[in-house]
Parts: C-alpha cells; structure tokens; sequence
C-alpha cells in the first residue's frame, strides 16, 4: 500500500500488535480481532495471514521509502507490505 512515511510508521505497531494476536489461535484472539477490526479484516489475518508467519516473531512488515514527494504537500512517499 502506497501513503506517506508518516502513516507508515503509525500503521506498523497496529498491526503487529494485531498479527500477533491473530497467530495465537484461539477463539478469544479472533473475538478480539472481530471487536477491533471488520469482519472481512479480521478473519483474512486470522485465517489466511496468521499461518503464513507463525514461526516469526516479529517484524511483519516492511517500511520502503519511495523516492519522491508527494505534490500538494511536499510528505515523503513510502510503501508498506508484509514481509
């Protein structure tokens, strides 16, 4: 997903913080996901995301400065993936 470096850097502890409560695997986690996230959300980092990185333990995303600025308001262009 392309935003500026700042969002990026705002968006990465949330959804760590999320990943690891997906790849616990247990009906209380995904509750949990269900209350904070949407439905569509939460079940494809539950089910789909989580299985993919259980055997790390950190560390699921990827912060890559894009080489430019943004026009209207000169932020710094990044974009953010899973690893």
């Amino acid at each position: 997903m392309e935003t500026t470096e700042a969002k990026a850097k705002g968006i990465r502890p949330v959804v760590e913080k999320a990943m690891t409560l997906a790849k616990k695997n247990n009906l209380a986690s995904l509750r949990l996901l269900l209350s904070r996230l949407t439905k569509d959300s939460a079940n494809k980092l539950y089910y789909e995301l989580a299985p993919k990185y259980k055997d790390r333990t950190s560390g699921y995303l990827r912060i890559l400065k894009i080489g430019g600025q943004r026009k209207r308001d000169a932020a710094q262009k990044a974009l953010i993936e899973f690893v």
